[in-house]
């Protein structure tokens, strides 16, 4: 890893990584554009990022915090310029892995990222920011399931969260509660971790690929929305390539974002 401290700031080299492609594509809600970069949360920390010459600068970020929080999270020790080499053996991958060179897998937090995908059936990006932002705002940061698991359907209605107010709580008092494990399932034979995951009310299989992809980092997982069916049913009919399989949920990152912007 290419890294410098300066000033109170981290400054990392790094291929294969674009700001706006991979914090604005839809994968976290908690990343807003500032005028020369991005400012989001991760876990609750706070970080501001952009990018200069060559470099990105992590403003205000201590090494170790970089080092035991940021750099996992940016999956920094992934070789993206491998995984688009072996993608574009598919001719389609080729020009995704193109347009989206810059994409790269955020590993976000297991409960936040199934409470955000909870949130975002049927929604789209701006609303769902709107729902987890007045989320945060009412328990001053993204709340663990313990503290939300407390509250009613009456006690979310200021975040206009609408039915999902109620498969947010149910998620909430299971997970609490221990009858929904996300670590244990984390590691679980993937169609066993999509069936528990599944128990919850309000998660269906997108949801529950979204959690075991952008919460888990099972990278085999493949969420499928309007834009993905578009693309296996124009270039992939017969499923995508094997060897892309093991990476599947990554490769869908690529396809994703050239396919919604062609």
């Amino acid at each position: 890893m290419d890294y410098i401290k300066k000033s109170g700031d981290i400054c990392l080299k790094q291929e294969d990584f674009d700001l706006e492609q991979t914090l604005d594509c839809g994968q976290a809600f908690r990343w807003e554009k500032t005028s020369d970069g991005f400012f989001g949360f991760f876990l609750n920390k706070p970080l501001e990022i952009k990018k200069e010459k060559d470099y990105f600068i992590f403003k205000n970020t201590s090494e170790e915090d970089f080092l035991n929080t940021w750099a996992d999270y940016f999956d920094l020790s992934t070789d993206y310029g491998e995984l688009k080499r072996i993608f574009s053996e598919d001719e389609t991958l080729s020009k995704a892995c193109s347009f989206a060179w810059g994409i790269r897998l955020l590993k976000q937090d297991k409960w936040e990222a199934l409470c955000s995908f909870i949130i975002s059936q049927n929604n789209n990006i701006p609303r769902i920011k709107g729902i987890i932002s007045r989320l945060c705002e009412k328990y001053g940061g993204f709340p663990p399931p313990e503290e939300l698991c407390a509250s009613s359907e009456e006690d979310l209605a200021p975040l206009r969260a609408g039915f999902r107010a109620k498969y947010i709580l149910d998620a909430a008092r299971k997970t609490a509660c221990g009858e929904i494990n996300l670590d244990e399932i984390s590691k679980l034979d993937i169609s066993i971790a999509r069936k528990s995951l599944m128990g919850i009310c309000g998660v269906g299989p997108k949801v529950a690929e979204c959690a075991l992809l952008y919460g888990m980092y099972r990278v085999e997982a493949f969420p499928v929305d309007v834009w993905i069916k578009r693309v296996m049913e124009r270039y992939y009919p017969n499923g995508l390539p094997d060897y892309v399989l093991p990476y599947a949920g990554i490769a869908q990152q690529y396809l994703f974002h050239y396919i919604r912007n062609l």
